[in-house]
């Protein structure tokens, strides 16, 4: 009588518990039916609006903009917070702005690198094999070289300067005479020597932002950098193709002025890391001068290229400032 009273009892229950799964199967199946089907498209606010969410997350700073150099006006209206122009011949200079902001030059670094690989007189047809050393392991940034890829000096040199490839570049200073730590001091004692007093660096690639220097630093570096042909050529290839492994594999230029036909660029290397910015260095020739530029710090993934680009605009323009060469007085130099 108890267990008939109980199952009697519970009978409500389970009909309601079946119903309630049946409920359940249901709603899964046009769950899944309405997966399957094609989502209605959204509407134009709510896409705005996801999108602005996405858009308030704020990019880490440079360093340039925490020491408030893009405060600094200029007539050019540039969006780089240093940027530096000077006859490669006469040593005028035809514009400056914080010249003297020593700032962490990214893969600028690359080119104190190809230019010790060069002056050591190393084989460019020796085999380098990129090992695990060479993985980025300040930014871990990613590398089509993968460890174990073979490729001569050469070639890691080409990549080095024309893709800024890290790896290559870590691979270059690895192997050279006494290893890393003697590369290292090699940078450090050329640009002692160059006279590149607000210059340090750290590693060959670029990628820790304790590798700084000024932009009247870096048009030393690219002035002797321009006296090596081989130099001359690798950094304004606009691409190179190697074989890894069973494919061939192509490598593009990272400077887009490289590839347009109406700029005649003798060297060049571009640089990024968030706390650099944009930086770009070139020597190119204006309104017959041969000419170095420097942009660091730039705020937009294409605006050293519209700095460049300003910079030639105002050198060339109707009224050449040529002959009457214009400074903007730093504002604010951080040390």
């Amino acid at each position: 009588m108890l267990l008939t009273g109980l199952t009697a009892s519970l009978a409500p229950v389970q009909a309601a518990q079946a119903a309630t799964a049946s409920s359940s199967n249901t709603k899964a199946k046009a769950k899944s039916t309405a997966r399957k089907a094609k989502p209605a498209p959204r509407s134009p606010r709510k896409v705005a609006a996801r999108a602005a969410v996405r858009e308030v997350v704020p990019a880490k700073p440079s360093f340039g903009q925490m020491y408030g150099l893009h405060d600094t006006e200029d007539p050019l209206d540039l969006k780089s917070s240093v940027a530096y122009v000077v006859d490669q011949d006469t040593n005028e200079v035809l514009f400056s702005k914080n010249p003297s902001a020593v700032l962490p030059i990214a893969s600028i670094t690359k080119l104190m690198t190809a230019l010790l690989v060069v002056e050591a007189n190393q084989s460019m047809d020796e085999k380098l094999t990129i090992s695990d050393d060479d993985k980025d392991t300040e930014k871990f940034t990613g590398s089509r070289l993968a460890v174990g890829t073979t490729l001569t000096r050469g070639e890691l040199l080409h990549l080095a300067l024309m893709s800024s490839e890290n790896r290559a570049a870590h691979a270059l200073g690895r192997n050279y005479p006494g290893g890393l730590e003697a590369f290292v001091a090699a940078m450090n004692a050329k640009a002692h020597l160059l006279g590149m007093n607000d210059t340090h660096y750290v590693e060959p690639t670029g990628l820790s932002s304790r590798n700084q220097s000024s932009a009247s630093d870096l048009a030393k570096l690219v002035k002797v950098a321009h006296s090596f042909p081989l130099l001359r050529e690798l950094s304004t290839s606009p691409e190179y193709t190697v074989e890894l492994g069973r494919r061939m594999v192509r490598f593009g230029t990272t400077n887009g002025l490289v590839r347009k036909g109406d700029w005649d660029i003798g060297l060049q290397k571009t640089g990024f890391i968030n706390e650099a910015g944009q930086c770009l260095v070139m020597q190119a020739q204006l309104a017959g001068r041969k000419l170095i530029m420097v942009f660091l710090d730039s705020a937009g993934k294409y605006s050293r290229i519209g700095d460049a680009e300003r910079v030639r605009k105002w050198l060339t323009g109707a009224t050449s400032p040529l002959a009457t060469a214009t400074a903007v007085t730093p504002a604010i130099v951080a040390k």
